[in-house]
């Protein structure tokens, strides 16, 4: 039967609640996502005097794992349809606990190297899942809103763990391989991830599976019961339920060859989704957050105020996302891009001005005081800028921006080349950083302005539109 009885306010509060809720649940995923992707800022001090070896060695231990995002996004589309959301956010919850716990007490760096690896396809599983979720379950007035969760829950994530990495280097008397019960402050950095872990799948065992998958395995009834409690009770049930049964009819199970045509190999729309992770990647935001604890201590900085500068950072990524939230369905995802786009250009190349005037090297490099305070915040106002623009529209992007007969995969392909970007932005920042700092922001700045034109010509605005209209 259908429900078309008009809805009433303490309906609407009760509904919003119900979906803010279960977008919340499975945007854990993204705290801990957030979480596993930047807490190594923290433990890199550590792990090169443990090990004693250097930045080459740290700079492969903090990159792999991106790899291993990498293999996780690209799986993460097909164990979805096969497995459906929910237990694929189980699966990645399971990953999530076991990788903290081992890289709590490697043997070896190249374990430790294992273990981050481990780590990494489950952060590359929470990307893909948490935005189609969302995005399936997400009424269209607030989808952009509700989608907006994964990257406050990553931001959250970031700043959590930047603030046990400063709670934990603060209780270990400033150094990172002090003891704190018999265990180094590093390793508490790295194993406290188990328990988000375990909330994370907690929740996930507590919110419904997707109807657009429920009604693709043949559970109607069951999807009917989702639509009701996450649209609303003035639904018209039998039309959303034909309306998803005739899309997902008209699919076939998709291969990457659905992926492919037109002029360079892939659909247009893959090669937008690609670019867009690309760039989100490339403007060197992930440097700030695996890296800032170094970067500030090779301008003259001590670790303990590097951390502290560290956990400031990702106070104001979360001020940004909050903005973002505020501003996605208001304005449009395009004109937060470019806006944001302008910003981080003009704050990396003031960033790229103050770092020239770096001298010395390693632990004697110093600012002058007028070049040190600018180059705080330039850091500052980029990543304000990236937080209420690329870091939010892109996730929103990527959950809804591909027709549905493509949409898992594609998301799984642009979200598995965001992880490569970002791999390649983390291998690299450490000798380009030795070769000349300021240019490698001047490069970060380049990225920053061509990302302009990108939103401009390539990107569609999708405010507004069901995801059954994407085609």
């Amino acid at each position: 039967m259908s429900s078309t009885a008009p809805p009433t306010q303490a309906d609407t509060h009760a509904l919003l609640g119900h979906v803010v809720f279960i977008s919340a649940a499975a945007a854990m995923g993204g705290f801990l996502f957030g979480y596993d992707s930047a807490v190594i800022n923290g433990a890199v001090t550590g792990i090169q005097k443990h090990f004693q070896v250097g930045s080459g060695e740290t700079a492969f231990v903090v990159a792999i794992a991106l790899l291993g995002s990498a293999a996780g996004a690209v799986v993460a589309g097909q164990l979805a349809d096969r497995m459906g959301r929910v237990r694929t956010m189980l699966l990645a919850a399971v990953l999530f606990a076991i990788s903290g716990v081992g890289s709590m007490f490697p043997p070896s760096i190249q374990v430790l190297a294992l273990w981050r690896v481990l780590g990494g396809v489950a952060i590359g599983i929470a990307s893909v899942i948490a935005p189609t979720y969302i995005a399936e379950v997400a009424p269209t007035a607030y989808r952009g809103r509700l989608a907006s969760f994964q990257q406050m829950a990553i931001v959250l994530g970031i700043t959590v763990s930047q603030l046990a990495n400063w709670a934990l280097n603060s209780a270990a008397g400033g150094e990172s391989t002090n003891h704190l019960g018999g265990v180094q402050a590093w390793q508490w950095m790295l194993g406290v991830e188990a328990v988000p872990a375990l909330v994370y799948g907690v929740m996930a065992l507590a919110i419904p599976e997707s109807p657009r998958h429920l009604i693709a395995t043949g559970r109607e009834q069951q999807a009917r019961t989702v639509l009701a409690d996450v649209e609303g009770p003035g639904t018209d049930l039998d039309a959303r339920v034909a309306q998803i049964r005739g899309v997902l009819k008209s699919e076939h199970k998709p291969r990457l060859t659905d992926l492919t045509g037109g002029r360079f190999g892939l659909l247009p729309i893959v090669w937008v989704g690609i670019g867009a992770s690309v760039f989100q990647q490339f403007v060197g935001i992930n440097v700030i957050f695996y890296y800032s604890s170094v970067l500030w201590q090779s301008v003259g900085i001590n670790e303990s105020n590097s951390l502290l500068i560290s956990l400031s950072t990702s106070i104001v990524n979360v001020i940004g996302t909050v903005i973002a939230m505020a501003l996605v369905d208001r304005i449009g995802r395009k004109p937060l891009a470019v806006a944001g786009s302008i910003g981080m250009a003009v704050a990396l190349a003031t960033a790229a001005w103050a770092f020239s005037y770096r001298s010395g090297t390693g632990t004697s490099a110093t600012l002058p005081n007028l070049q040190g305070t600018v180059a705080l915040v330039a850091a500052h106002v980029f990543v304000l800028c990236f937080a209420f623009s690329w870091g939010v529209v892109v996730w929103v992007l990527l959950g809804e921006m591909f027709p549905n007969r493509i949409r898992a995969l594609a998301l799984s392909v642009a979200a598995s080349a965001q992880w490569i970007a970002n791999w390649a932005i983390t291998v690299t920042f450490p000798n380009l950083s030795d070769w000349n700092l300021s240019a490698t922001y001047v490069i970060y700045a380049c990225f920053a302005l061509l990302s302009i034109p990108f939103v401009v010509f390539c990107i569609k605005e999708t405010r507004g539109k069901a995801l059954e209209e994407m085609g």
